[in-house]
């Protein structure tokens, strides 16, 4: 009997910022800045007020108002605890399960968002529409809905709820990461951004964006840049901008809007700080801060909220970005790919060069692979974890939880270059090729997944 210890484990699903991505010793000097200004820490230890801390609003218009060429506006933004807390909130309050008729997901999808949607009302009401080399096949995303509209008829269902005079219900919602995308890595062209938001008007649809990583991308094969020489297809205009130029509509008469751009500091600063912000119209970021769960003592995280207002209005956050994130996360890319280049591509393994079509530019923490000859990327993902103790993404991962047959994933998986180590990112990818490698070589009709079941991390518990 072997007595060999098994290789170490490596996680290349994980979608974490590595440990020396956190901005520790920035937070650090803030939280010291605020704790000993009792102008400061008296309200930042205290219930804030609905919309957030109103410091961080500001500073937050002034960077976003540069960095996407927009007019600055504090009445636009509400902060919020995170992403998946926001879009929670905007759930709770702009939607009714029993008015809004569907939420509609580009898939592949970021996978847990799926129960934030359920825990909504919306179980069973999630549909798939792909994805094309754009980032959106709104063809078929108009015909998805415009065949649910003529199915369900033009009565308007009675709702659950009554949203009051400074909010909505949504017939529909659309979720969509329009750039850098988890899990393909596309980024949606501008021409399909604007097609998007006047579909979102025509069917009284709210999209809603998580724009997670507009400030993570860089040049493939090129030298990194500030922000101010980013080339235009690095700043591109969120869909609630595209909304706001669009101008009130005439269905709209109380300016929500029909775009809103969903924020957070995960992937900037940290996770565990927890706080994030909504962008829309000031009629939308104001309903948001009417959830109930903010009234009952104001926008959450108002301490380090506190703390982030710091690094961003002395420009400690965009400087720690630009010449620590960046950079790295530029790196482990270029690793990856070189390796699935030596190790992957001879064994007809087809990966995403650039994240918008035509242009060299990349982002995000994730890349695509697509699978050929039939092979199926569950079988690769379970043999991975079973023989190489390694952890990758299968497809059916991000399929739309209850519409898994509308499109399916088997070919595909997804690797994640922000969380080991350089070494290990290429140690990953070389254990995979010889993954892929033996399971080419084995009979089709004996490649058999395992059976089991999948954590967050795609872990599994064999049985």
């Amino acid at each position: 009997m072997s007595t060999q210890s098994p290789p170490k484990l490596i996680n290349l699903v994980r979608g974490w910022p590595a440990p020396s991505l956190l901005a520790s010793e920035l937070l650090s000097s803030a939280a010291q800045r605020v704790l000993s200004d009792p102008a400061i820490f008296v309200p930042a230890l205290q219930y804030g007020p609905d919309p957030g801390y109103q410091p961080l609003r500001e500073a937050l218009a002034q960077w976003l108002g540069r960095h996407y060429g927009v007019k600055p506006d504090p009445e636009r933004i509400c902060i919020s605890g995170g992403a998946s807390q926001n879009l929670a909130c905007i759930l709770q309050s702009f939607t009714d399960p029993a008015y809004t008729r569907a939420v509609w997901m580009i898939a592949p999808c970021y996978h847990l968002a799926c129960d934030i949607f359920k825990d909504s009302g919306f179980e069973g009401r999630l549909k798939a529409f792909p994805e094309d080399e754009e980032g959106v096949d709104l063809e078929a995303l108009d015909e998805s809905i415009r065949k649910l509209e003529a199915e369900q008829g033009e009565a308007q269902d009675a709702a659950y709820k009554d949203p009051g005079k400074f909010r909505k219900h949504y017939r529909h919602v659309i979720y969509v990461v329009p750039t850098c995308a988890n899990p393909s890595g596309k980024t949606m062209s501008l021409a399909r951004r604007s097609s998007l938001v006047k579909l979102a008007r025509k069917y009284d649809a709210l999209v809603v964006c998580d724009d997670v990583y507009d400030c993570l991308q860089w040049p493939v094969g090129g030298d990194l840049t500030p922000p101010s020489e980013w080339p235009p297809e690095m700043k591109l205009p969120r869909l609630c901008d595209i909304d706001l130029a669009m101008g009130q509509a005439k269905d709209d008469p109380r300016g929500f809007g029909y775009a809103v751009s969903n924020g957070s500091f995960s992937k900037l600063v940290g996770p565990g700080i927890r706080t994030g912000w909504v962008e829309g119209s000031p009629a939308f970021a104001y309903g948001v801060a009417q959830t109930g769960s903010t009234k009952s003592g104001g926008s959450p995280s108002e301490l380090c909220a506190a703390m982030v207002a710091q690094l961003i209005s002395s420009g400690e956050l965009e400087n720690y970005l630009e010449k620590i994130v960046r950079p790295a996360l530029q790196k482990r890319h270029m690793l990856m790919m070189d390796a699935i280049y030596k190790h992957l591509t001879p064994l007809a393994v087809e990966v995403r060069e650039s994240g918008l079509l035509g242009a060299k530019v990349y982002g995000g923490y994730f890349v695509w692979l697509t699978l050929k000859d039939g092979i199926s990327a569950k079988v690769v993902a379970d043999k991975a974890l079973r023989e190489e103790n390694l952890i990758v993404g299968s497809g059916d991962m991000f399929q739309v939880h209850g519409d898994e047959e509308r499109l399916n994933f088997d070919s595909a998986i997804r690797l994640t270059y922000s969380w080991e180590s350089e070494e290990d990112i290429v140690e990953g990818v070389r254990r995979l090729g010889d993954v892929i490698r033996k399971v080419k070589e084995t009979p089709r009709d004996s490649q058999q997944p395992a059976r089991g079941e999948r954590d967050d991390d795609g872990l599994k518990n064999f049985k």
